[in-house]
């Protein structure tokens, strides 16, 4: 058993970053994350998570590693709520945890960096601790 790691490829440097702490992370909690799936963005996150629930009952829980940037328009705000809704609905349907690692929206470059790792790490503990209530 493991959690799916869901990762934004449009950041793929920062992403990978992310990856490397939260799986340094969940072995601190003897927990492994056993697949990991690259998707172009945030917006692919919830049907790749939905995805790997049904294909695979024994999944303990999902991460999402992602980062939405500010841009001119309000798309990425938009595209944000979407995407975390959804989220929060996949958790219901399927009653497992689902950490949220994605950074936005509304990032600025200037965000970026110092955010990968806490948004990386909570996003493993989040699992962690639903999964033990």
């Amino acid at each position: 058993m493991g959690i799916v790691a869901v990762c934004g490829s449009f950041h793929k440097t920062e992403i990978e970053l992310m990856l490397t702490y939260a799986k340094e992370e969940a072995a601190k909690h003897s927990l492994e994350i056993s697949e990991v799936i690259w998707v172009p963005g945030s917006m692919e996150v919830p049907l790749a998570i939905k995805r790997a629930f049904t294909n695979n009952s024994n999944l303990e829980g999902a991460i999402c590693l992602g980062i939405i940037e500010k841009g001119e328009t309000q798309h990425g705000a938009a595209m944000g709520h979407g995407v975390i809704k959804s989220v929060i609905d996949l958790q219901l349907e399927f009653n497992k945890p689902i950490g949220l690692g994605i950074i936005g929206p509304g990032a600025e470059q200037h965000h970026i960096v110092p955010r990968l790792e806490p948004h990386a790490r909570a996003a493993v503990n989040a699992v962690v601790s639903m999964n033990s209530l």
